[in-house]
């Protein structure tokens, strides 16, 4: 784990930059204690051992199925036609999609082992936090932890989205949902320690998956968790939100492949 150091931060955006209907601003100045954050989202290997030591089964593999975006399916899985769910049409119910087969039937974890663990409910990610002695981050530690000691920079690196044409993030490239360049090296997830870190030292910060937060979405509709970093669907013209300020809600019990988390800890004596 990264220690974040205690300050006052300047969070939130109020720019033409962020989304108007997510709550993203005002700037506010927040005072943190120091605390722990993972270095990187929480892995297959490392969800997978847990899954062994404690014989737990996520809600995907309870319902059933999971959301898996459309160009990742494996030519095996089959779509759950019965599945009482609505989604942009990228997105498919597929039937046995869990976390040890992200892609459906016929994918593996043990074929990314240090990719982040997807198809996650918020349940199951504070099912792992507490086996770990560990906890899920609020939003304004999570964001005051992905700035990286910049103040109001856009992204976790700086204001640039590719500084000197270098891809920072795992983002989509080209066309969505349509079709997708992998310019920054990735068609869907990517390993845990892709990019570079952020002046903390953490990865992949922004873009990948998204992480689910310890906080209550603020806004409508009431009754959702905060998540935030965007994910490897996010694109300028759709989901503008691989930004340190932008956030997104979801249900507890929601599931797909572009869904993670990393924990949080406290320091001795806090």
């Amino acid at each position: 784990m990264a220690l974040i150091p205690a300050g006052r931060w300047l969070l939130g955006e109020d720019r033409s930059i962020a989304n108007p209907d997510d709550g993203e601003g005002p700037v506010l100045a927040v005072d943190l204690p120091a605390f722990l954050l993972d270095k990187t989202a929480v892995t297959n290997q490392a969800f997978a051992s847990f899954v062994g030591a404690t014989g737990y089964v996520t809600e995907a593999e309870r319902l059933g199925w999971s959301f898996v975006f459309m160009a990742q399916i494996h030519p095996d899985a089959v779509i759950a036609t019965d599945a009482d769910a609505s989604a942009p049409d990228w997105w498919a119910p597929v039937r046995d999609a869990c976390w040890h087969q992200p892609d459906g039937t016929g994918s593996s974890w043990r074929d990314r082992r240090d990719h982040p663990v997807v198809h996650v409910s918020w349940n199951d990610a504070v099912a792992f936090a507490n086996y770990a002695g560990k906890r899920l981050p609020t939003e304004v530690e999570w964001e005051a932890a992905a700035r990286g000691g910049l103040e109001r920079a856009i992204y976790a690196w700086g204001d640039e989205l590719n500084p000197g044409g270098r891809h920072m993030c795992n983002i989509w490239q080209g066309r969505f949902p349509l079709s997708n360049s992998a310019e920054d090296g990735y068609l869907a997830t990517a390993p845990a320690r892709s990019f570079p870190p952020n002046g903390f030292g953490l990865h992949n910060m922004l873009g990948n998956v998204w992480e689910w937060t310890a906080s209550p979405w603020s806004g409508e509709p009431t009754g959702l968790m905060a998540m935030r970093g965007g994910s490897y669907l996010c694109h300028a013209s759709y989901c503008n939100r691989y930004r340190v300020a932008a956030r997104t809600g979801n249900h507890h019990g929601a599931t797909s492949s572009h869904l993670g988390f990393r924990c949080a800890g406290d320091l001795a004596g806090q």
